[in-house]
């Protein structure tokens, strides 16, 4: 087999071991269980193996499934977008700043829409931070207005206008419906209808469902998915400032 072309690995090289979890709108019976298996089997897993069921309420059970996968990935047709600026320090993010700006950045950050899980938003701006990075609260050159959950876009556009926002973080853990693809969407739309070309903020999306490379088509400037830190965020910010100003960090 070429060393492009791969399987999953579960208890021994190749073998193609899997396990997914997924809920059928059905009460727990034999049926239900041989529905979930024949499911599996359609989605390549022969042979398939039930592990777990359980009631999820009055018409609905949950199963888990362990089995070997038919299907093989080649790594030559997966392409993700690499990081194309370098990681900076906190020392090194505040002092581009202060060179490219001569002033604070300033970062406006919310949840939009029903979305009321903040973990996310917080762990990039709170002081605290995420994965033992400080977030970018802690930087001395960056300004961060922190909005919380739940906000409309119109009003995350006139309070961008109103602490004149270099940048614009939302977050986005909802994602029921493709909602997070919805508001997302609506949101760089507003901020090109409120703003004159050229002069918008960079926008910013973050949460763990938006697809590798989705920024042209949402409107955004840039998507962040899961574990990623502060110092990303913040290099990524100095980057898209420097580029925008035609100089280097």
């Amino acid at each position: 087999m070429s060393s492009s072309i791969i399987r999953p690995y579960g208890d021994t090289t190749g073998d193609g071991m899997v396990q997914v979890s997924f809920t059928l709108p059905i009460p727990h019976d034999k049926k239900a269980e041989g529905a979930a298996l024949q499911l599996a089997r359609k989605m390549g897993l022969e042979p398939a193996m039930l592990v777990h069921a359980k009631s999820m309420g009055e018409g609905f059970t949950f199963f888990v499934v362990y089995g070997s996968s038919t299907h093989l990935v080649n790594l030559d047709d997966v392409h993700v977008t690499e990081r194309e600026y370098p990681l900076l320090s906190a020392k090194d993010v505040n002092l581009a700043i202060k060179k490219t700006l001569r002033r604070k950045l300033v970062v406006v950050g919310a949840c939009i829409g029903t979305d009321a899980h903040t973990v996310g938003i917080d762990a990039i701006l709170n002081i605290k931070g995420f994965a033992g990075e400080k977030g970018l609260e802690y930087y001395r050159e960056i300004t961060v207005v922190n909005l919380g959950a739940q906000v409309l876009v119109p009003e995350l556009v006139e309070q961008a206008r109103a602490e004149k926002a270099d940048a614009v973080l939302v977050s986005q853990v909802v994602t029921q419906k493709d909602a997070h693809i919805h508001n997302t969407t609506q949101m760089s739309a507003a901020f090109r209808e409120a703003y004159p070309a050229g002069t918008v903020p960079v926008l910013i999306a973050g949460g763990p469902r938006f697809e590798d490379g989705s920024e042209a088509a949402l409107g955004v400037d840039r998507i962040f998915g899961r574990g990623t830190t502060p110092g990303e965020v913040a290099s990524y910010l100095v980057h898209e400032m420097t580029t925008r100003k035609g100089m280097h960090p």
